[in-house]
């Protein structure tokens, strides 16, 4: 019997895999009740290039709770912002198995708006 997290994580498989295929600049997304994540990691998947998150110091003084879509909303302008500083403007999106609405399509729409390409 699959339990909700491995069924995620198997669909998750399969865009990874595309990704690596590929071999693009991958805009990871991992969310919890109370948090969400964005990490841009590289081609290979051997280094992490930026990061945010609810869980920063800054993003928490601003916010009241860090598992909504305002929340996101900022994750993903923090994301693009830092990506813009690194050098990256294109990535692939990886939504980690979770349905494309929400928190998981606030934080890809903020993170386009703030300039990155996917």
């Amino acid at each position: 019997m699959f339990d909700k997290n491995s069924a995620r994580l198997r669909r998750a498989q399969k865009t990874r895999a595309k990704i690596r295929q590929i071999e693009a600049t991958r805009l990871t997304v991992t969310r919890t009740n109370s948090h969400i994540y964005a990490q841009i990691t590289a081609g290979d998947g051997a280094k992490v290039l930026a990061s945010a998150s609810t869980a920063e110091k800054e993003v928490r003084a601003q916010l009241k709770h860090g598992g909504n879509v305002k929340a996101a909303e900022m994750v993903g302008q923090r994301i693009a912002e830092k990506a813009k500083a690194a050098g990256i403007e294109t990535v692939a999106f990886d939504r980690g198995g979770y349905r494309y609405h929400g928190r998981v399509k606030a934080l890809a729409d903020a993170a386009r708006a703030g300039g990155l390409k996917f």
